[in-house]
């Protein structure tokens, strides 16, 4: 459920809002430990969906780092050779 939340810090161009949303979405699913909750529980679930992209795009406006931004696109094929040789057979 939370492989979807990756490293958002220190990309250049930084991470966008929908980013951030679909990562605060996967980690607020995990501790719920639903992907859709009931329409008792919606309006909770939302809220702390918002919540908590706020606490991260204020996490991530606060970091500082020496080391020189990553470019995705290479990131990405990393990314990609890594699982190429995982799931290798």
């Amino acid at each position: 459920m939370c492989r979807n939340i990756h490293q958002l810090h220190n990309f250049e161009p930084p991470a966008t809002a929908d980013e951030v949303h679909a990562a605060a979405l996967q980690y607020v699913r995990k501790v719920a430990g639903t992907t859709r909750p009931s329409q008792a529980n919606q309006a909770a679930f939302d809220q702390a969906v918002a919540v908590i992209t706020a606490a991260t795009r204020e996490l991530l406006d606060a970091l500082v780092t020496s080391a020189p931004p990553k470019d995705r696109a290479v990131e990405a094929a990393k990314a990609r050779a890594r699982a190429e040789r995982r799931y290798a057979s």
